[in-house]
């Protein structure tokens, strides 16, 4: 396969799955990782893909926003590891808030089930989760954006603004040393803000495709985060951003 044929293939499945690794471009097109690591430079630099942790990522604008039937079917194998090391933050006798997203799913399908915590959410698809495994949980109401099921609005603000967490297990759409914890969406950004607002302790779940990236609102500095959990192999200005910010750091994380 000539270099040309073999970079648009790259794109075309780096677009096609929402990302991809190193590895996987490697044996899909029997060409070693260095090779596609140069591959990967050369599209990033034609503004084709963006490299990431061990991977690439899609070109995206700041308001770019996927829906969360896409995010449920991606990284699952790193959101399942970032969800088993999270077990060990549960302590019995917290009030537990979870954030609305596909990597707190995972957090909340696998809270070990011996630790007496109550559970708070913005998100119906998890108060569910927890309600079939005969948990109760406290939902926050409001109104549900189709494109991410997380309730948000003044019903969900006046319900936060009322209540207290021991810690929150929080999403992100994108973690940048400089621009801090962003996302797409405003009413989004105003909710997660408030979970970091009213937590003792923020504990960030978020898997490699997060990091050294931007979206459109800010809703927390890095110094808000207590806690990082994620399969990146953090280095440069991330890691350099949370040692500074006395953040403690799990990354690398597997199954």
């Amino acid at each position: 396969m000539l270099p040309a044929e073999r970079k648009r293939e790259i794109r075309e499945t780096v677009t096609e799955r929402d990302g991809c690794s190193v590895a996987e471009l490697a044996e899909m097109l029997d060409v070693s990782k260095a090779t596609i690591r140069r591959d990967l430079r050369d599209l990033e630099d034609e503004g084709l893909v963006e490299r990431s942790h061990g991977g690439a990522l899609p070109v995206r604008t700041v308001a770019s926003e996927q829906s969360y039937s896409q995010r449920g079917v991606q990284n699952l194998e790193a959101k399942r590891a970032i969800a088993a090391r999270a077990r060990q933050e549960f302590q019995d006798e917290q009030v537990v808030f979870f954030d609305s997203g596909t990597t707190t799913m995972e957090v909340a399908k696998r809270a070990p089930g011996d630790v007496d915590f109550i559970a708070a959410t913005n998100s119906p698809m998890l108060a569910l989760e927890f309600a079939d495994n005969g948990r109760d949980v406290k939902l926050t109401g409001g109104t549900l954006r189709q494109q991410t099921r997380a309730l948000v609005g003044p019903t969900g603000e006046s319900f936060m603004e009322r209540t207290n967490f021991d810690q929150v297990f929080l999403g992100t759409n994108a973690v940048d040393p400089d621009a801090g914890l962003t996302t797409p969406n405003e009413a989004e950004a105003r909710m997660k803000q408030l979970m970091c607002e009213k937590s003792q302790r923020v504990v960030l779940v978020a898997d490699a495709t997060k990091f050294g990236r931007k979206s459109f609102v800010q809703f927390a500095d890095i110094e808000t985060v207590d806690l990082v959990i994620t399969d990146a192999e953090l280095d440069g200005a991330m890691r350099e951003a949370f040692e500074a910010a006395s953040v403690d750091v799990v990354d690398g994380v597997r199954e």
